[in-house]
């Protein structure tokens, strides 16, 4: 099994979470991939957990597919109503967004949210029950929910079904409140985000994205192992975005999921066991050993420096390749002499071989 195949000893999922800490942002793409051999059940409750452990879900860079037929034409219809500040009039009257819109625009609302929320702060912390006053906590904030969902639009799911469950997320928001009034908005924004996030990453479950981003990263490492060969050197974002047929957006998101998996794989793994003296020589014998053996005596021809040199840039003793700015940061010369010594020592060594 080489290092870049993506099979776990653990349950994936399982070890993303571990490795999430409370509060922080984490990827959308890298969870929906982990979960991909999960059930929509056990996704769940893995997006119950980070919402407990307050963490953001980023979906900037989740390529989501684009649906056929009416859906497709709806979608678009709801993304440009919110760039247009959900402005009803390009819905047919009987439309339910627009009736929902337009109910929500008749409803009084007055009042200062901070104050409302300091007042239901107060009963939270005491453990009442909910009062009139998250009742009007949630109503001056229904149209915030409305507004986030633009945020989410273009995504694969209804407006309405994002509303929905930003509203859900505002009700946790307004039940959970309990400190500074001032706090109330950053608090319920965050909630309200989460829940429509949620939704969008059930959705991606259910049409297949998850499949789709562990197929992509396996092309990824084929095509970069590939291009390594080819090209004796780390290629470029670029080169590996032509050679994928991907936008250079995508490539740089699987090199991302790649590398966020090999760290995930790598923490997982116990530190390895010493093997018994009788093995010792047969692990001697195999042809890696013996082609460690030779590169030894190649490297060996060249100045410790220059050893080093090809060694980091290279990987060739364990870790991966650097490019040419990396090693200078490492031996500490500018990225041209990098570049220079590298192609004077791989001269030598091929006059060497010859």
């Amino acid at each position: 099994m080489t290092e870049l195949e993506f099979v776990f000893e653990q349950n994936p999922l399982e070890l993303f979470l571990d490795s999430v800490l409370p509060g922080q942002c984490v990827s959308g793409a890298q969870l929906l991939t982990v979960s991909e051999a999960e059930s929509e059940a056990a996704l769940e409750e893995a997006l119950d957990q980070l919402q407990t452990r307050q963490v953001t879900l980023d979906l900037q860079n989740l390529q989501i597919p684009t649906p056929g037929g009416q859906t497709a034409t709806r979608l678009q219809l709801e993304e440009k109503l919110a760039r247009g500040g959900f402005s009803v009039t390009g819905l047919e009257e009987n439309d339910t967004l627009r009736l929902y819109l337009e109910e929500l625009a008749a409803i009084p609302v007055c009042g200062d949210v901070r104050l409302v929320a300091e007042e239901v702060s107060d009963a939270n912390r005491r453990g009442e029950a909910p009062t009139q006053a998250h009742t009007k906590l949630v109503e001056l904030s229904l149209s915030r929910v409305v507004e986030l969902s633009g945020e989410f639009t273009g995504k694969g799911v209804m407006l309405l079904d994002l509303i929905q469950e930003g509203s859900v997320g505002l009700w946790h928001a307004v039940e959970a409140f309990c400190t500074e009034p001032e706090e109330f908005e950053a608090f319920r924004d965050a909630q309200v985000r989460f829940c429509m996030a949620r939704q969008v990453l059930l959705q991606a479950k259910a049409t297949g994205v998850g499949q789709m981003l562990r197929r992509a990263m396996e092309d990824y490492r084929s095509v970069d192992e590939r291009l390594l060969t080819e090209l004796g050197r780390n290629p470029e974002p670029e080169e590996l975005a032509e050679a994928l047929h991907l936008s250079l957006q995508q490539t740089l998101l699987l090199s991302q999921l790649v590398e966020n998996t090999r760290q995930m794989r790598r923490a997982a793994q116990p530190e390895p066991e010493q093997l018994p003296q009788e093995e010792d020589q047969a692990v001697e014998d195999t042809a890696y050993f013996q082609m460690r053996q030779r590169i030894s005596e190649l490297l060996s021809q060249l100045t410790p420096e220059d050893a080093q040199l090809i060694s980091l840039r290279y990987g060739l003793e364990g870790g991966l390749p650097m490019k040419p700015q990396q090693v200078a940061a490492r031996l500490g010369i500018s990225p041209e002499e990098v570049v220079a010594r590298e192609a004077s020592a791989l001269s030598k060594l091929r006059e060497t071989k010859d």
